[in-house]
C-alpha cells in the first residue's frame, strides 16, 4: 500500500466519523459536554490499548515525545471547535472551512521558515478563503442582507489548529512511529475532552437520556472509526510529504457533502441539511474554490 492509498482511505472513514459527529451532537445526545466525555473515555481505552501493544522506545528523546503531545493538544482542541460548530450548523458548511488548513501552513511557514510567497500561492489562498468565506455566508430572509455565519472564525480557528498539529506530527514521525503517534493523539483527546466535560451535570444527563445504548454504540462505532482514520493518516505522513498528504485529505469536504446529501434524502431526520437548489450549488461551488486553491498551493510549493 502506498501513502497515496492510506491517505486516501482515511478521507474517505474520516468522512464516515465527521457524519456520525454531526448526528450524534445535533440530533441524539442532550449537549455538546454529554458527548465529549464517552468519546474520552473511548479514546482513552483505544490510546491505551495501543500503547500497550506498542509502547514508546526509551530510544525516543523528550523533544519528540512534547512535539507529539503539542501537535495531539491541538489537534484535540480543534476537533472540539469543530464539533461545538457541528451542534448548530450544516456538517456541509463546517467541513470545507476546517479544511482550509494548509493556507495556514503555507502562511506560517514566511515568517517561521524564512519562505516567500509567490503569485500562485497567494492566488491559491485567495480562493481557498473565499470558498470558505462563501460557504459560510448566512442569507438573511429578513431583509438584511448577508452575513458571516457565527462560528465562521471558531472554525478558522479550528482549520489553524490542524495546519499546527499535522506540521507538528511531520516533526514527532520522523523519530516516533505512527502508533506511536495514534496513541499520544488519543490520550491527548481523552485528556481534553475529559476536562471540558467532566461535570456534575454531564454525568446526569447521561444517565437521564433516552436510547442512551444506541448514542453510546455510535459514539464507540465513531471512536474505533476515527481511530481508523489516524492510522492511515499518520502512516501517510510517515512515509509522504505532508503538504500532499494534506492534499489529499483535503478532499474529505466532498466526500462529506455526498454522504450529506445522500443520507438526507434517503433518511431526512438524519442530519440539519438544506437542499434547496441554491444551497446545493454555493456548497458545490464553495467546495470546489477549497479544493481548487489547497490543490494549487500543493502544486506549486
Amino acid at each position: 500500500m502506498t501513502w497515496i492509498t492510506s491517505a486516501t482511505i482515511a478521507a474517505v472513514v474520516g468522512g464516515i466519523v465527521i457524519v456520525i459527529e454531526s448526528h450524534l451532537v445535533s440530533k441524539r445526545m442532550p449537549s455538546l459536554k454529554a458527548l465529549l466525555f464517552p468519546e474520552a473515555i473511548v479514546q482513552l481505552v483505544l490510546g491505551l490499548s495501543i500503547i500497550a501493544i506498542h509502547p514508546l522506545s526509551r530510544e525516543i528523546g523528550s523533544t519528540s515525545i512534547l512535539v507529539a503531545i503539542a501537535s495531539g493538544v491541538a489537534r484535540s482542541i480543534a476537533i472540539f471547535l469543530m464539533i461545538r460548530a457541528l451542534r448548530s450548523e450544516e456538517v456541509s458548511r463546517v467541513i470545507p472551512v476546517v479544511h482550509t488548513f494548509p493556507i495556514f501552513v503555507a502562511i506560517l511557514a514566511v515568517p517561521l521558515l524564512s519562505e516567500t510567497l509567490g503569485y500562485l500561492e497567494w492566488l491559491s489562498i485567495f480562493l481557498t478563503v473565499a470558498g470558505a468565506v462563501l460557504i459560510s455566508i448566512k442569507y438573511d430572509t429578513g431583509g438584511r442582507g448577508a452575513r458571516l455565519s457565527k462560528s465562521f472564525a471558531m472554525l478558522m480557528g479550528s482549520s489553524l489548529l490542524i495546519g499546527i498539529a499535522n506540521t507538528a506530527s511531520k516533526y514527532a514521525l520522523e523519530y516516533i512511529s505512527f502508533w506511536n503517534m495514534c496513541s499520544i493523539n488519543a490520550i491527548c483527546i481523552s485528556a481534553v475532552f475529559i476536562l471540558l466535560s467532566l461535570r456534575p451535570g454531564t454525568l446526569l444527563e447521561l444517565r437521564n437520556m433516552k436510547k442512551r445504548g444506541k448514542a453510546l454504540a455510535l459514539v464507540t462505532l465513531g471512536g474505533c472509526l476515527a481511530l481508523t482514520t489516524n492510522i492511515f493518516s499518520f502512516w501517510a505522513m510517515e512515509q509522504g510529504p505532508v503538504s500532499l498528504v494534506s492534499a489529499i485529505l483535503n478532499i474529505r469536504p466532498s466526500l462529506v457533502f455526498i454522504y450529506a446529501l445522500a443520507l438526507s434524502h434517503f433518511f431526512p431526520d438524519v442530519l440539519n441539511e438544506q437542499l434547496s437548489r441554491g444551497a446545493i450549488v454555493i456548497k458545490l461551488v464553495s467546495i470546489g474554490l477549497i479544493i481548487g486553491g489547497v490543490t494549487l498551493l500543493t502544486l506549486v510549493s
